[in-house]
């Protein structure tokens, strides 16, 4: 990362350091350097100052370093704040102490901290190996495919092909760029082109932009984006004395843990149908959330309306090709998965003769209300057995999230207090986060509460493996005191004992998929498949339609798959 040592300035006042510090508490977006030459930016949280006195950190993402830390090797730490760089002097841990399975940690406070004012100063080069796709949308609806080579606060240089000079030529108007970086992560911003430079021996042309009419938002997500750059490419450095952890942006599938559920870039060919296919974008904004919460933003008003509309429009199109396409969504990650389900069988329950903006808010809070879990320390989902303290740590996800919702104004606060806050109640009080019994529970909670629990009793979980619309159903039944008998009746009537998306066995012992259901609930539409494994392209077979069970014989049993 490129930048001239002598734009710093000093600051020394008490007051605008404590102001400083104060709003990169409040934004996050936090790096700690350690003071060797090849030093690598990590991303950690600042918690809290004592003005004169200490700093607090959670140091967890770091736990690595600790041991080097803790024996006296200094560091600075770097974020923004205010539009501006600011810089620590070194500094050194006075104290650590683990607590609830996060390392917190104090030191000295800086007597004085560093700024730069131009922030556009900074510019991240990638290097071999580091591949961020672009995509450059013309005017007319055309778009140019290349690939991002530098980043800065003000705009970036792409490398594209030559016939992008065409679009470029077109307009002076502001064109839209769309980045995709390798774990999937979508960022879209405005910029104007303001020089090229021809590559005849590569037939490549190499286009600087500059970004414009950037929101707040879009400005803390580039910033974050220039830091992980530049701590990816210090991997990369022949003189770097250690293994680097790599950047969350630019892990690949191959490079993770079998635990992580996050996933590269996406092939939507491998998706199982054409309504899925176009589910993915949406699958693609929340696993973009995930990363972007997990580093302090808030929900994306505006794309969490669009893909609340996004949904609403496919539901509107082909309901029952949409809730098919809900379970071909294997390859996304966990809470992805959830959501969307969540989201997709709410909205067809409980949406019918509702005005089109209750239908959107009830979308978007199932889309979103489980994010929250990605703030809260993943050692509570790791743990053995599942204490009275996990379950308080748990319960606060619903309160993390409904914080990062404020930017959405169009969003219905009883709607989304109704499924985000309602939706892990139970009548008996047993429920969080605020134990609220019977008739105290909204009516779209309990419905809430229902669809919840029926998608995540589908999904295998650490204790048990995934279970059928029938085992879900008894056990639904089994717990009134719990869960509402009149929804828990409602939705076995609505969506059937053999739900579209079920894996049924046939009497002729084929296997298939339920795509389709006549008003009394009998398949009328499945696709075969020789596997009990998710739906994917390459794993169906031929679409069988209206005369199913002429063609296989009655279905047997729901198949549970693994997922």
């Amino acid at each position: 990362m490129e930048v001239q040592q002598d734009e710093y300035e000093s600051v020394t006042s008490a007051s605008a350091i404590s102001s400083l510090l104060n709003t990169m508490i409040e934004s996050g977006g936090v790096s700690l350097c350690l003071a060797a030459p090849d030093a690598s930016p990590e991303p950690i949280v600042l918690m809290e100052q004592h003005e004169g006195d200490t700093l607090v950190m959670d140091l967890s993402s770091v736990d690595y370093l600790l041991g080097r830390l803790q024996q006296g090797e200094q560091f600075f730490l770097r974020g923004q704040s205010q539009g501006k760089v600011v810089r620590t002097p070194l500094l050194s841990l006075t104290e650590t102490r683990r607590s609830g399975g996060r390392f917190l940690c104090c030191s000295d406070y800086p007597a004085s901290v560093d700024v730069l004012q131009r922030r556009e100063s900074y510019r991240a080069e990638l290097r071999m190996g580091m591949v961020v796709a672009a995509t450059v949308f013309g005017d007319g609806g055309e778009s140019v495919l290349g690939e991002l080579r530098d980043l800065s606060q003000d705009g970036c240089q792409l490398e594209l092909p030559l016939a992008a000079s065409g679009v470029l030529a077109e307009t002076d108007a502001p064109l839209k760029i769309a980045l995709t970086f390798p774990n999937g992560t979508y960022f879209e911003v405005h910029a104007v082109s303001r020089h090229q430079k021809t590559d005849p021996e590569r037939h490549l042309l190499r286009v600087g932009f500059r970004f414009t009419g950037c929101t707040s938002e879009q400005e803390r997500q580039i910033w974050y984006f220039v830091c992980e750059i530049e701590r990816e490419a210090s991997r990369y450095k022949k003189e770097a004395q250690e293994e680097r952890q790599p950047s969350p942006l630019f892990e690949q599938p191959s490079r993770r843990a079998p635990d992580t559920e996050h996933v590269g870039r996406r092939d939507i060919r491998r998706y199982a149908t054409p309504m899925a296919r176009r589910l993915v974008k949406v699958a693609a904004f929340l696993d973009a959330q995930l990363l972007l919460l997990q580093q302090g933003s808030d929900i994306d008003s505006r794309q969490l309306s669009r893909n609340a509309d996004r949904l609403l429009m496919l539901h509107e199109e082909d309901r029952e090709g949409l809730l098919f396409a809900s379970r071909c969504l294997s390859l996304e990650p966990l809470l992805v998965r959830h959501g969307i389900a969540v989201a997709v069988h709410l909205l067809d329950l409980v949406g019918n003769n509702m005005p089109r903006e209750v239908r959107k808010a009830i979308v978007a809070s199932g889309l979103v209300h489980d994010l929250g879990k990605a703030l809260i320390p993943q050692v509570v989902f790791k743990a053995p057995s599942f204490e009275a303290t996990h379950r308080r740590a748990l319960s606060e996800h619903v309160s993390l999230l409904l914080a990062r919702l404020h930017t959405c104004q169009w969003l219905s606060a009883t709607v989304a207090q109704a499924v985000i806050g309602g939706i892990n109640e139970r009548l008996d009080g047993s429920g969080y986060p605020e134990g609220l019994t019977g008739e105290d529970i909204n009516e779209l909670a309990k419905a809430s509460a229902v669809v919840d629990v029926v998608e995540a009793m589908r999904r295998d979980r650490a204790d048990r493996p995934g279970r059928t619309a029938q085992q879900i159903y008894r056990h639904l039944l089994a717990h009134p005191h719990q869960f509402d008998p009149r929804w828990i009746k409602r939705y076995i009537e609505h969506f059937k004992t053999l739900p579209v998306g079920s894996l049924a066995l046939f009497s002729s012992e084929q296997l298939a998929w339920v795509l389709r259901l006549d008003d009394s609930g009998s398949p009328l539409e499945v696709v075969l498949t020789q596997q009990s494994e998710p739906p994917m392209r390459d794993n169906l077979g031929a679409v069988i339609r209206g005369d199913v069970l002429e063609r296989l014989g009655k279905p047997i049993r729901e198949v549970a798959v693994s997922t």
